[in-house]
């Protein structure tokens, strides 16, 4: 059987909720220090945890990253080095280096620059490092056949990056929703972050309904916002495909078995 690995996202989704959600997929929410620590990537033990989490009395997961403030800003030739130099599974380093691509790509359209000269802010931050390309080692691990997001919600309201105070969807998840279902959200905020959408566009999640699955195990994932009037969390499910039925061939009275008159 194929497997299928499904996201729904009725109030958003970041990149530490994709890490989250894809740890406890993988069976590897109590081990991810030691998943970090085989990538090689110079980020410090103890950087990340995934740890349960409840939110109005409802039991999930969430992650809990602490990672050195820096003031470094890298651009893309950067990070592509810091993945290639990785011990990252060779798909998760393309998954990764696709991510950060889109990013830069989308960073340049907004600012009118070749990606290669866009420096990263937020983006390129050692937090964002660690979500991607721990997501893109952890969904290899995971090997579904199949991978299925809901439509994204959007709302109004603002968010504060390097470049000041901007409405959302900010400019550069705005360029990367292009093609992308979405849906009104009676909340404000910022509610899917371009990690997030970077990630879920460079590992080749389509959007839409849940597809025909048996489920054989599920998450509940929580991030670090709680929005306001909203169903907040992230599903995770991870099962396996339904087979479509067998076609029967109808019956051919003037087949090799009849006989001719």
């Amino acid at each position: 059987m194929s497997g299928v690995l499904v996201i729904r996202t009725p109030s958003g989704l970041s990149g530490d909720m994709l890490l989250a959600g894809l740890a406890v997929m993988a069976g590897q929410a109590a081990d991810i220090g030691s998943v970090l620590a085989a990538t090689g990537l110079p980020l410090p033990q103890g950087a990340v945890e995934i740890r349960p989490h409840a939110l109005q009395g409802i039991s999930g997961w969430q992650a809990r990253v602490r990672l050195p403030h820096e003031h470094a800003h890298r651009h893309l030739g950067d990070i592509l080095a810091l993945i290639e130099a990785s011990r990252l599974a060779t798909p998760a380093k393309a998954v990764a280096a696709r991510a950060f691509t889109l990013l830069a790509e989308a960073e340049g359209a907004v600012h009118g620059c070749p990606p290669g000269k866009i420096a990263f802010h937020e983006v390129g931050a050692l937090d964002s490092i660690l979500d991607t390309c721990l997501a893109a080692e952890l969904l290899v691990r995971i090997a579904p056949d199949r991978l299925v997001c809901s439509p994204l919600p959007l709302c109004d309201g603002t968010v504060r990056c390097a470049h000041g105070l901007l409405p959302t969807p900010a400019p550069a998840v705005q360029e990367l929703l292009r093609g992308v279902p979405v849906c009104g959200l009676a909340s404000t905020g910022e509610t899917v972050t371009p990690t997030a959408i970077a990630f879920l566009r460079a590992a080749g999640f389509v959007f839409g309904d849940w597809p025909e699955m048996v489920i054989r195990q599920t998450a509940r994932i929580y991030g670090g916002r709680v929005l306001p009037g909203v169903p907040n969390g992230a599903l995770f499910a991870l099962g396996d495909a339904v087979p479509a039925p067998a076609k029967h061939r109808p019956h051919d009275p003037a087949g090799p078995d009849s006989e001719s008159s």
